[in-house]
């Protein structure tokens, strides 16, 4: 005597009439077994599949927004371009310095736009070409390049090549 409990009896009559042989996924090869575990995998499957992106909201997001305008501004053709792409996050920075929204802090200031055109303008070779100041008339004072700048535009190989073993910046 056989015994055959529900949930058996439930799959045997779907198996009759065919409910699992096109199942999504079949003759796929499963996920690799070496990666760590993810609970949110399905999470990020579905959101793959839907064509959806996270989205970080608040200050996380307009900390996301700085770091995006810093490295589009450094790629600028001009200085009115890098202040197009400069100053309108600097006023959304300043209003949340200001009324800060609930979650995490910001953890940042307002971006030194003409601190940065002055290290844009050496990055492309301007500082000794009779170079603009602030207000855009010739002859700026040089500035020496800030090391940030020479991360973002040639790289974090070169910039710890420039520094010394202690960190030290090599004259």
């Amino acid at each position: 005597m056989s015994f055959e409990s529900w949930v058996d009896r439930q799959i045997r009559e779907a198996e009759e009439r065919g409910e699992f042989t096109r199942l999504a996924g079949i003759g796929e090869p499963l996920p690799d077994e070496r990666a760590p575990y993810d609970e949110m995998w399905w999470m990020k499957r579905k959101m793959t599949q839907e064509g959806l992106s996270v989205v970080a909201s608040g200050s996380l997001g307009l900390r996301k927004e700085a770091e995006d305008a810093l490295v589009e501004a450094a790629a600028a053709p001009s200085e009115r371009r890098v202040r197009a792409i400069l100053e309108p996050v600097n006023e959304k920075i300043a209003a949340n310095l200001r009324m800060p929204p609930p979650g995490p802090p910001l953890g940042r200031g307002e971006i030194d736009v003409e601190a940065f055109l002055r290290e844009w303008r050496e990055a492309r070779g301007q500082e000794g070409q009779g170079a603009r100041s602030v207000g855009g008339e010739p002859g700026g004072a040089p500035v020496r390049r800030g090391s940030w700048m020479r991360r973002l535009r040639k790289g974090s190989h070169e910039s710890a090549a420039a520094s010394g073993a202690d960190g030290s910046a090599k004259p």
